[in-house]
């Protein structure tokens, strides 16, 4: 590399990415440094832009010209910084596969600031991932390869169009520069947006030094800037930090159930990797599920099979008890303590409900009791995991069938097993035959057409590594409106190929 490209030149760069009114804020850097070491993105050279998000970039209050700008590409490639942004990297701790890992951090995420704009008037944090080593490497780069980074920016936007809550991609920068895993790859920088990146590694980290200072510090700052209804609680009373760690499980439940309504495996559950926010975070081993297998597991270095499909819900509750733990110190009573975590359990379920319910049409006004939801859903499943079933195909056949009244005709789809016919005896009465029209619209729009599945994304990335990037593109398209037709792209909505169930994802990236 060219030694001149050693650290990012001081930015002659006038502000033109903001939109009138929006500036930058950068609330995380207003935190005392213990938070975060401040630091520059490493550049990398022969920088390209492969995807911009004009949409999001209009939520943010960016201009959605700027991204097709050349000094977009510099910016959110990590070679040189607007004025007004305040980089850095945060330090956190966590548990990994159930273990505890102890320091962490930022090892190749460098947050570059906060927009506030009228669009998004508490703000956007925007965050390189990908862009050179920190303090929070360990024995990593920093960098991320090309592979992962279109996996991450095609999964965050998939599960935004799909209504999860998540962290989104505003643009996808390339470099040819050598990147070395199991063999040698090319680099990739994806720009991620969220209101915060605030993890509960962050909290385990002050609680395992003893920092109760500094616990108290952040646990502030989220309430006060994300949580207003736990903000009418006293400041520093144990009562706000319970209202806290019982918004945070609530909203961890919101997540999880939309993940299992819709077949999304994570993969890497770990603390550190959970947002405080209940946004989907951190994109590595992914895959949304082909046929349906509860017991799936997603990453290939889960040899334990820790975070199996069915066992996310279990697994969510248990991060949740480590971040109560971390905050003990702060709620100062473990009876407390534990009936916040409660609020998981009571979540969880009539989330589920509403999820399943409307997967299944079922009319919100005059939903079912939840045992008579679960008799449908469960014998479903297990039907679904004795014939091997593709999950999304068959929901969304599901949706045509009752728009159509034609559910005798998906008998195929369980190789006329009898226990299906009586499955529809048992749905159809609870269906109201004057609501069809209804039931299936609602159907529509809780059963995605599309879904980013593992041999979809890889025929993008085969094709991107060679310069072609008209997969991405189309990708792109149709997961930004997932619930709606989209002509000309029926086959990235049919069954995957043999060798789709092949593919193996592990952590490296």
């Amino acid at each position: 590399m060219d030694s001149s490209l050693s650290s990012p030149p001081a930015s002659s760069l006038n502000d033109t990415a903001l939109q009138p009114g929006a500036q930058w804020h950068n609330g995380f850097a207003s935190l005392p440094p213990v938070f975060y070491t401040r630091l520059q993105p490493t550049p990398m050279p022969d920088l390209a832009m492969q995807a911009g998000n004009d949409a999001l970039a209009q939520e943010m209050g960016v201009r959605p010209d700027w991204l097709a700008s050349p000094e977009a590409t510099q910016v959110l490639g990590g070679y040189t910084l607007l004025p007004g942004m305040d980089a850095l990297a945060s330090v956190y701790s966590g548990h990994q596969f159930g273990h505890w890992a102890g320091q962490l951090g930022d090892g190749r995420a460098i947050l570059l600031g906060e927009i506030r704009s009228a669009a998004a008037p508490e703000g956007l944090e925007l965050q390189l991932k990908g862009a050179g080593k920190t303090p929070y490497s360990r024995m990593g780069d920093g960098r991320a390869v090309l592979r992962s980074s279109i996996r991450e920016y095609l999964c965050s936007e998939a599960m935004h169009g799909l209504g999860v809550p998540t962290t989104r991609a505003l643009s996808l920068v390339t470099s040819p520069q050598p990147i070395y895993r199991e063999t040698v790859e090319t680099a990739a920088v994806v720009a991620r947006v969220a209101p915060s990146f605030v993890r509960f590694g962050h909290f385990e980290h002050f609680a395992a030094k003893d920092d109760t200072g500094s616990l108290r510090r952040l646990a502030d700052y989220v309430v006060e800037r994300y949580m207003p209804d736990v903000a009418q609680h006293p400041s520093s009373s144990p009562e706000r930090y319970a209202a806290l760690l019982a918004e945070v499980a609530e909203r961890t439940a919101r997540m999880i159930a939309m993940w299992q309504a819709h077949g999304f495996c994570h993969g890497v559950m770990n603390t550190d990797n959970m947002s405080i926010l209940g946004l989907t975070i951190d994109y590595g081993p992914f895959q949304f599920l082909d046929h349906y297998d509860a017991n799936h597991i997603c990453n290939h270095s889960d040899t334990a099979g820790r975070y199996a499909f069915a066992r996310q819900p279990q697994v969510a509750y248990w991060n949740l008890f480590c971040l109560g733990q971390a905050l003990l110190p702060l709620i100062e009573d473990e009876a407390t303590t534990l009936a916040a975590l409660e609020r998981y359990k009571t979540a969880l379920e009539p989330a589920m409900q509403h999820v399943l319910g409307a997967k299944l049409g079922l009319d919100p006004a005059h939903r079912p009791a939840p045992e008579a939801v679960a008799g449908l859903v469960n014998p479903l499943l297990a039907l679904m995991q004795q014939h091997r079933t593709d999950y999304s195909l068959f929901w969304r056949a599901l949706s045509q069938a009752v728009a159509d009244d034609s559910l005798p005709a998906l008998a195929p789809w369980f190789h006329g097993d009898a226990g299906f016919e009586t499955w529809c005896e048992q749905y159809q009465a609870l269906l109201q035959p004057s609501e069809r029209t209804a039931s299936a619209a609602r159907m529509f729009a809780a059963n995605p057409r599309y879904v980013l599945r593992n041999h979809l994304g890889q025929e993008a990335i085969t094709a991107a590594q060679q310069g072609n990037w008209t997969p991405f593109q189309r990708l792109q398209t149709v997961l930004a409106a997932p619930y709606a037709e989209h002509p000309g792209c029926e086959d990235l909505a049919a069954l995957p190929p043999d060798w789709a169930q092949h593919i193996e994802i592990s952590c490296s990236s």
